[in-house]
């Protein structure tokens, strides 16, 4: 009688049949007039690298994706985990997204915690050391705060799915994991 295999192999199969068609296919694709850009942090119970794996800046174990969505807030790419402690402007960099992007001609609107990343990337500005942000560029930061709230929709519809709440597997899967709920989030 053939031995079944468990139903791990069975998941491993799948998820690695939903590929991730990459970012440049996804922009080609999709054509936006801008993405959102944000770096949420996946929680995991399992810590693989402890220290790297843990981000002080949310007091966790998990790891960094970036989430990139039109306009609107779907969810068009989401990247391979990295560990929990890498800032989202390395993160973003390391994913060549800023670089896609600005290739493509698809400027990006993102938090202040992609401030430097250069001028294809929209940020609210920070406030002088010592001095106040005139009236105007205070109502140029309240918009561009309020603008970015589409790819807040688009991560909590990643979050909706348990497993990015609070993972019981390795950190290190969670990159196939990602790729799997993106293309179950477009076929949806």
């Amino acid at each position: 009688m053939p031995i079944l295999p468990h139903s791990h192999a069975y998941t491993t199969a799948v998820i690695a049949l939903l590929a991730d068609p990459g970012l440049l296919r996804t922009l080609r694709e999709a054509d936006p007039d801008y993405v959102l850009l944000d770096g949420p942090l996946a929680e995991c119970d399992r810590a693989g690298d402890s220290r790297a794996d843990f981000s002080q800046k949310h007091r966790r174990h998990g790891v960094n994706v970036q989430v990139v969505t039109d306009p609107a807030g779907r969810l068009l790419w989401i990247s391979p985990a990295l560990p929990g402690r890498a800032h989202d402007l390395t993160a973003a960099r390391t994913h060549r997204i800023i670089r896609i992007c600005e290739r493509q001609g698809i400027p990006i609107l993102a938090d202040r915690a992609y401030i430097g990343a250069g001028p294809w990337v929209t940020t609210p500005r920070r406030r002088p050391p010592g001095r106040h942000l005139t009236p105007t560029r205070q109502t140029v930061n309240r918009t561009l705060s309020a603008a970015p709230a589409p790819v807040e929709r688009g991560v909590a519809r990643l979050k909706s799915w348990r497993i990015f709440r609070k993972a019981r597997c390795s950190p290190n899967r969670m990159s196939s994991i990602a790729a799997a709920i993106l293309a179950l989030e477009r076929h949806r």
